[in-house]
């Protein structure tokens, strides 16, 4: 698994804008950079309490986003099971037409 991008790399001066608007915006521009991110990192890095909700929102914005839940540990180094990591695909999302 991918090592979690430094804590500068995504620099918090823009994080204190908590609309969902802002939100969805800083975890596209996200996700554009580094291609992922986790739970912890969304609420730590770019101050996105509900990070599920905001990837559900791009999702139906037609944004291609892929979801893997796994065991990670969290700064305190505690293991917590079904943790999402979320990853940006380069192939566009289709509408499934029923």
């Amino acid at each position: 698994m991918a090592k979690p991008p430094p804590l500068d790399a995504c620099p918090a001066q823009g994080n204190l804008d908590t609309s969902g608007s802002a939100q969805r915006t800083r975890l596209l521009a996200h996700l554009r950079q580094h291609g992922s991110i986790n739970t912890f990192q969304a609420i730590t890095l770019l101050n996105i309490l509900r990070p599920g909700a905001r990837i559900s929102e791009l999702r139906d914005q037609g944004h291609n986003i892929v979801t893997h839940l796994g065991t990670l540990k969290d700064d305190q180094g505690r293991e917590h099971q079904k943790v999402a990591t979320y990853f940006l695909s380069a192939v566009p999302a289709q509408k499934v037409v029923a």
